[in-house]
């Protein structure tokens, strides 16, 4: 079946959300299935807020991907009163709650990028990739990847990744490791080691 790129439609919300928690393995950091999934929710609308770019692909009118990026200088289509005060209360009980792995994550990425652009000037940041895990050997990273190179193309893009997730396929698809951090996580009681990476590529 072909891939098509579109618009990522409202009620695939649900399923970027999925594959955000499959491909980013949150299961691993969050044991709770329903905080699981209002994290998920959390991380797919603040990407939203952000991007500039968002790319889905479908095949036969099923979402099987979903590629985000922030680009310099471009207007955000995506965002949403609702979703911003989603985030903000979510914030705010992370806050009460005390839980600063993901802040460890995001101090850990943001000590990488001011390393990164001391001497470079990115264009943007693909800020989130993901793809339906039951679906194999289709391209559809490739796809998307590809997409997101014709309609940027000679621009200098970043990203943020861990060892935790597949980052041979950004090797695979050209992207260079500029910077790497090891951390460790303290959520829910527990100790999680990781090392977090920055690629970057001319598209």
């Amino acid at each position: 079946m072909a891939i098509e790129i579109k618009k990522l439609d409202k009620k695939d919300f649900g399923k970027a959300i999925d594959f955000a928690i499959e491909g980013m393995n949150f299961d691993k950091y969050i044991d709770n299935k329903f905080a699981l999934r209002l994290y998920g929710r959390f991380f797919l609308y603040t990407e939203l807020e952000r991007s500039t770019q968002v790319l889905a692909a479908y095949m036969d009118d099923k979402l099987v991907g979903i590629l985000m990026a922030d680009i310099k200088n471009e207007p955000k289509h995506y965002s949403s009163i609702w979703r911003k005060m989603y985030i903000q209360i979510f914030e705010i009980l992370m806050s009460i709650l005390s839980i600063n792995g993901a802040d460890t994550y995001d101090v850990a990425n943001k000590e990488m990028f001011e390393e990164y652009s001391k001497d470079i000037t990115p264009d943007g940041e693909i800020c989130f990739l993901a793809t339906d895990p039951t679906i194999h050997r289709k391209g559809i990273g490739t796809i998307l990847i590809n997409e997101i190179s014709k309609r940027e193309r000679n621009k200098l893009i970043y990203l943020y990744t861990d060892d935790n997730c597949t980052y041979q396929f950004y090797e695979k698809m050209g992207f260079k490791r500029d910077k790497e951090k090891v951390i460790k996580m303290e959520i829910a009681g527990k100790d999680i080691p990781l090392t977090c990476l920055l690629y970057s590529k001319l598209l």
